[in-house]
């Protein structure tokens, strides 16, 4: 399982042959480690629809073909927006792709559209797959189901530490704690100011009070991941 980091919560997921994007923004991302023209994609898969993660996955599906997996309600809005191929989920349910099963989590936060259009609800994203189960969490707070999900036997956590827009460094390490994985990477801080947070520290702090592994990526350079299993 290879994982890119694409900047602020974009990730390039390459399992089973396949090429998965997730929340690309990238357009307008000032640390965007490729142009939506740049990348390829079998599947996109949108936790919610701000547009710091719905981002161009309109223009990067009607380029490339791929399949967007998303909530109903933003199902709907994509095909207004001429994409021609997508599969709607909603919180709770799973489905068996190409690429491993994709089951849509709980996450606390908004939805809406960049148009001002209701996105339904925000979801995090577990994917289990042949080599190992990925957990991108999308924006959220902390919430204490967490732990549920950590049963199913987390290889890799990707989590958001900005603060006030989702869970800061500090809920997160609680995250951490629920979820039990094996690695666990920050997402979704430093892009802008008011996200701005020292990432050095918390490996640190992750390092010393939980026993994941803390993996902090730099933008566009892709990380092999391996289940202990």
């Amino acid at each position: 399982m290879k994982l890119t980091w694409l900047g602020h919560s974009a990730y390039l997921l390459e399992v089973a042959g396949k090429n998965v994007l997730i929340d690309p923004f990238l357009t307008g991302n000032p640390s965007a480690a490729a142009s939506a023209d740049q990348v390829e994609a079998d599947y996109i898969v949108v936790s919610h629809g701000h547009g710091d993660h719905i981002g161009d996955t309109v223009e990067i599906s009607k380029r490339t073909g791929a399949t967007v997996i998303s909530n109903h309600e933003i199902s709907l809005w994509l095909k207004k927006q001429g994409v021609e191929s997508t599969h709607d989920m909603h919180l709770g349910g799973s489905h068996q792709f190409e690429f491993g099963r994709l089951k849509l989590t709980i996450a606390h936060h908004g939805s809406i559209l960049p148009d001002g259009s209701c996105g339904g609800s925000p979801a995090g994203l577990l994917f289990q797959t042949a080599d190992g189960t990925l957990y991108h969490a999308g924006d959220t707070a902390l919430f204490s189901d967490m732990s549920l999900i950590g049963d199913e036997g987390i290889t890799a956590a990707i989590l958001p530490i900005g603060d006030n827009y989702t869970m800061g460094p500090e809920d997160s390490i609680r995250a951490v704690k629920l979820l039990r994985p094996t690695f666990v990477i920050p997402c979704h801080y430093s892009t802008f100011p008011i996200i701005e947070q020292d990432v050095q520290a918390w490996q640190q702090a992750v390092s010393a009070s939980t026993s994941a592994i803390p993996m902090v990526m730099q933008p566009g350079i892709a990380m092999e991941i391996a289940s202990e299993s």
